[in-house]
Parts: C-alpha cells; sequence; structure tokens
C-alpha cells in the first residue's frame, strides 16, 4: 500500500474464511501486518485488505475490514449466502388440508417453531436482510425471526408465495380425488408442465417463478447471509435448481435449507432440511406438507 506518511500502524489480527467447497470454516494463523495510512486522524480509521488463501485449500480470497486497533470488522465472500426456511405449522397444516396461495395464519405450535429458528440463527453469523413471502403464515415467521436477530425489516415479496394449486387448495388432502378427480389427476401427474384446474400452478411455472425471485435475491446481497421465508413446493423446486438428486424428501416447518449463489449462476446445497432447533421440542414431526403433495 504505497504511501507518504509519518506514521507506521503495526497489527496482528485473526480471520475466518469460507470455503466454497463443503469444508467447515477454518481459522487462519495470526499473521503479522504492517499497514501504512496517510494519516490518522480518524481515531476508527479502517482498510480493506485482501488475504491470498492457499489454491489447496480451493478458494481464491478472503476480504476483511481491519481497524486501525487490529479487529476484523467484517468478512466477505464471493457468493450469497441464503437461508432458506420453510414457515411455523398452521392449523390446516395440522388438519392436512392444502392451503396453496389461501392465507392462513400460524397456530401456537408454528409461533413456538419460529421463536425456536429465530433463537439458533440469533446466535450465528449476522444476517443482512430478511426476505418472505407476504403470505402470513410466512410472513410472521419471519417478522420474528427478524426482531429476533436485530431488528431488520422484513422485506415481502409476492413470487416467494407457495404453489397455486387451483381448486385444490382449502380442501383437505385425503379428500381430493373424491371431490375433484380432474385436479386431483393433475396434481399427482409425473408432467412438469400438468396445470392444476382452477387457476393452479404447473411444477414448470412454480419453478421460474422460484429460482428466478431466489436468482435475483443473490445478485443482490453477494458476499452476505440472508434469510428467506417461504413455502415447502416452493423450497422443493430451488432444491432442483441447484443439485441433479431431485430426491428432495419432507421439507418440515422451519427447517434450515441453505443455498449458495455464486457467479455465473451456479447454486450449490450446504445445508439441506437442518431441524437441530426443534430435536428438543415436540414440534419436530407435527404438520402436513412440505413433500410431493405440499400446499
Amino acid at each position: 500500500m504505497p504511501c507518504s506518511v509519518s506514521k507506521r500502524l503495526e497489527c496482528t489480527v485473526n480471520i475466518r474464511w469460507a470455503a466454497q467447497s463443503s469444508s467447515p470454516s477454518k481459522l487462519l494463523k495470526r499473521r503479522r501486518l504492517s499497514i501504512k495510512f496517510r494519516n490518522l486522524q480518524s481515531p476508527k480509521l479502517t482498510c480493506q485488505i485482501q488475504f491470498l488463501i492457499p489454491s489447496e485449500l480451493h478458494t481464491s480470497m478472503a476480504a476483511a475490514s481491519i481497524s486501525s486497533d487490529g479487529d476484523v470488522e467484517s468478512a466477505g465472500f464471493d457468493y450469497a449466502e441464503i437461508i432458506v426456511i420453510r414457515h411455523g405449522e398452521t392449523e390446516w397444516n395440522a388438519d392436512g388440508r392444502i392451503q396453496g396461495h389461501l392465507d392462513v395464519d400460524l397456530n401456537e405450535v408454528g409461533r413456538q417453531q419460529a421463536e425456536t429458528v429465530a433463537a439458533r440463527l440469533s446466535k450465528e453469523p449476522k444476517i443482512s436482510a430478511v426476505y418472505s413471502s407476504d403470505l402470513k403464515r410466512a410472513h410472521e415467521t419471519a417478522e420474528i425471526i427478524a426482531r429476533t436477530c436485530g431488528g431488520l425489516e422484513v422485506i415481502k415479496d409476492r413470487d416467494l408465495r407457495e404453489r397455486h394449486l387451483g381448486a385444490l387448495q382449502g380442501v383437505e388432502y385425503h379428500e381430493i380425488a373424491k371431490i375433484n378427480p380432474e385436479a386431483h389427476k393433475a396434481f399427482v401427474s409425473k408432467s412438469l408442465d400438468e396445470e392444476i384446474p382452477g387457476g393452479g400452478e404447473s411444477l414448470n411455472q412454480l419453478y421460474l417463478r422460484a429460482t428466478s425471485c431466489l436468482q435475483k435475491i443473490g445478485e443482490k446481497h453477494k458476499g452476505q447471509r440472508v434469510v428467506v421465508v417461504t413455502h415447502g413446493g416452493l423450497i422443493r423446486a430451488l432444491h432442483r435448481r441447484a443439485t441433479t438428486h431431485h430426491r428432495v424428501g419432507k421439507v418440515v416447518n422451519t427447517s434450515v435449507n441453505v443455498f449458495h449463489l455464486s457467479d455465473g449462476g451456479k447454486w450449490t446445497i450446504k445445508t439441506w432440511g437442518d431441524v437441530s432447533h426443534l430435536s428438543k421440542t415436540g414440534f419436530l414431526k407435527s404438520g402436513f406438507g412440505g413433500d410431493s403433495n405440499s400446499g
């Protein structure tokens, strides 16, 4: 950092870096840095320094903001880390009733699930933003997370809604074949382009809506961690985008699914279906949806 200065600053720092592979974050050894500043009139003058990471660790660089007292103020990375969470439970989940775009509140179990996942996230690295579907069950879950994680404002996005399930919305799952055979046939069809009668979406329509929405969020928040609260069907569509392995399994209420979105449209899944925050509660296996019957 060439410049003409009258004062020299030396500091020792620690910095954590996040590998783009599945390797856990590691702590680099302490380094002695000699940094020259043009002036030191500000008591908290900061600079940006890049640390070259060894090539055998499969990452290129980590960036840190270093204050004049040697503290690491932030760490950057070259992808967006998006924590995608299914909303908490509703009474319709508990009853096995299909919701789709119908607006249903969380029940008490759902609120406690949301409080539990929020407490978990509050102990993890800083969250820069919280996004949510505009449906109440997702938005209330997101509000609880945002309040617990620093009082962030929730950004609502209609494109994060569940799949529109047409004439099946509001019907209990075990009754749909009897009540509306045509819609049921479309619902269980293996065709990705089959739309559900009554204004419902096909799986491909859901896929395009979901993936374009998350891509926009990723491009806006490169180098940051953000939370997205949405629905089981939409999360399954995101999984389809990120991997060729399509056996998803059930997406449990308030399960944590972490995606890394990198340049060039590259998506990877860092964490899938993590419900460790629920393991000591009575809420792990309650609820309906989040699988191929999601709604």
